[in-house]
């Protein structure tokens, strides 16, 4: 079994001193739980859908959701029954998956934990999964060696992470110019690319299969989905508070910029694919 985050730093070039992640974390966290991450969460519910296709889970198969937000691959997995547990650091977002569950008199097991310090015994689920959740730890070698270690040979882990240069990714650069990532921290947007899903999964993989797909964000408009995410979106609302009148009419300006610039919708609306990689990957 993966006992540490070295498994998955194996042959790595010397590391750069490394951030307060403990920190982040708690920065991290304020903002996850500010908002309503629930109500962006249940537009995404399809990429947990395909996930699980993808996986090819299979009835009775204990599934591990990390940083599960409000349950999209946690309801998933269980409509194909399967023993799901769903974790999350945020007691709301557990909230909001432990009702949709019972709306659909689905079973789940929900438990608040830390997708870098899982509490989990070694090799305890056929599946750990995650859709953009488990790509935003500060300390993604841990992470990715807790998913690692969860898993039982011959499991699998599957997730979903947009990509660097997809809509997501952009937007969150564009995010980035008017409040830098603190000194060391990582993108987590490194999920969402195979060169470092390789390096960093490949000691402990049989295979690792990365797809791009793309998810489209249909809303009313570029105003829509701004208004919208500025609102109920963590990050993006402290974004917001953090900057002053100017600098926020100017990240307004180049999101509502971004958006035009992607936009495929010719009657008015936005429909803005956002591409992300499915992750398969089988460990050995």
């Amino acid at each position: 079994m993966v006992n540490s985050t070295a498994a998955v730093r194996q042959g790595r070039p010397a590391a750069q001193p490394l951030p307060d992640f403990q920190a982040l974390k708690t920065r991290q966290h304020a903002a996850w739980s500010s908002g309503d991450y629930g109500l962006i969460g249940i537009t995404l519910q399809i990429v947990g859908e395909q996930l699980c296709e993808a996986l090819d889970l299979r009835a009775g198969q204990k599934v591990l959701d990390v940083a599960a937000g409000n349950g999209n691959v946690t309801l998933a997995a269980a409509r194909r029954f399967c023993e799901v547990t769903s974790t999350d650091y945020v007691p709301s977002l557990l909230e909001r998956g432990r009702n949709r569950a019972g709306a659909d008199g689905l079973h789940i097991d929900f438990k608040e934990a830390d997708a870098e310090a899982l509490p989990f015994s070694d090799g305890a689920f056929d599946a750990v999964v995650s859709t953009f959740g488990v790509m935003f730890t500060p300390n993604q070698d841990k992470a990715a060696a807790e998913l690692a270690r969860v898993c039982r040979s011959g499991g699998k882990i599957g997730l979903a992470n947009w990509t660097p240069d997809g809509f997501i990714g952009q937007m969150f650069k564009t995010l980035g110019k008017y409040l830098p990532p603190p000194a060391g921290a990582k993108s987590p947007a490194l999920w969402g690319t195979r060169t470092w899903l390789i390096e960093t999964f490949g000691p402990v993989a049989a295979s690792i299969a990365a797809e791009p797909r793309n998810f489209n964000f249909r809303y009313r408009s570029a105003q829509h989905f701004v208004d919208f995410f500025k609102t109920y979106y963590g990050p993006m609302l402290k974004a917001f508070g953090a900057l002053d009148a100017d600098k926020q009419k100017s990240l307004h300006a180049d999101l509502i910029a971004l958006i035009e610039s992607l936009n495929v919708a010719t009657d008015g609306t936005m429909v803005v694919p956002g591409e992300y990689l499915e992750v398969v990957i089988v460990k050995k």
